[in-house]
């Protein structure tokens, strides 16, 4: 095995989604769409479920939160990735990296328990209708988004911690287009057993837990949709949680894809195909799928829209 001198590095190179020069301009035309379709739509779910007062609801308090933490995670990764299609060469300096893979882990745990939390106000809106204000207080909301912060705020300081704090070879080029954890393992020199556990339980953790909370949330849903006499109820229950279940299923894909697999069979060229849909895509698709579809939402634009107007210029 080629030895590489134990040194801290200044800097890492990023490969990027792809090392051929022909791909490189529109691949940067595309991802840069999608990224400002991503903050424009992500921020301005923030804002509208702000500044309508119809909108003040337990379930656009959690979309305002997923809209923050799609924002966050791919504001994270995106203009850095695109900067990478227009450079020679891309570095990132050694800090830089360390807080980009920082705040990422953060984010992407926090989105996999608000989307939980999501479903469990779907379950509690659908199931238990006439104690919905009751049992979604402001006070059950705010816990339900501030515990996964704080949680993904821990796991996310002792993953970067324990990298950083290990002994990196001489070798500095990151197969990825963003500093993720386990590109960051294959170039340290010292034991990557510790890490290597911490990340697999966290993953293995948050995963099923959340996953759990969904499944077990729309079983029960699914039942009391089958019994609803109403052809209406049935169709504004699937409505309002079948959009949900879509992105669910393809974040949780794409997840258990990159950390739940045989380390044999790993291969970072796959771990970049699906690491592009959860830091560029679902970020772009959630306010659509999760909101720009909704009545509600479409109202709140309408009125909006119409205050504007009156607005002398």
């Amino acid at each position: 095995m080629e030895k590489y001198n134990q040194t801290v590095p200044k800097e890492f190179i990023l490969m990027g989604v792809t090392n051929r020069p022909e791909l490189q301009a529109p691949f940067f035309g595309l991802f840069l769409i999608i990224y400002m379709i991503s903050v424009m739509g992500n921020l301005g779910m923030i804002i509208l479920t702000n500044v309508d007062s119809r909108l003040q609801t337990p379930m656009y308090f959690f979309l305002r939160h997923l809209a923050f933490i799609d924002l966050g995670y791919s504001t994270a990764v995106g203009p850095k990735m695109l900067v990478n299609f227009v450079v020679k060469q891309n570095t990132i300096p050694y800090y830089w990296c360390a807080v980009q893979l920082a705040f990422f882990i953060t984010f992407i745990i926090s989105e996999l328990f608000v989307l939980s939390a999501m479903a469990y106000d779907r379950y509690v809106a659908i199931c238990k209708p006439l104690l919905y204000t009751v049992i979604m207080s402001p006070k059950v909301c705010w816990s339900l988004v501030i515990v996964p912060y704080l949680y993904s705020g821990f796991v996310s300081l002792l993953t970067t911690i324990k990298i950083f704090i290990s002994t990196f070879c001489g070798y500095n080029i990151i197969s990825h287009f963003y500093c993720d954890s386990l590109p960051l393992l294959t170039l340290l020199c010292s034991s990557t057993y510790d890490v290597e556990m911490i990340i697999l339980i966290c993953s293995v953790f948050n995963l099923v837990s959340s996953l759990l909370i969904v499944l077990v949330s729309y079983i029960l849903i699914l039942g009391a949709i089958l019994r609803m006499n109403s052809a209406e109820g049935r169709y504004k229950a699937f409505s309002t949680s079948g959009s949900h279940l879509v992105v669910v299923t393809v974040l949780y894909g794409t997840l258990s894809f990159m950390y739940i697999q045989p380390k044999s069979s790993h291969s970072f060229d796959d771990d970049k195909m699906a690491s592009v849909f959860y830091t560029v895509v679902i970020p772009m698709l959630n306010p659509i799928i999760y909101s720009l579809r909704n009545k509600e939402v479409k109202g709140a634009l309408h009125r909006i829209w119409i205050k504007l107007c009156k607005i002398p210029l």
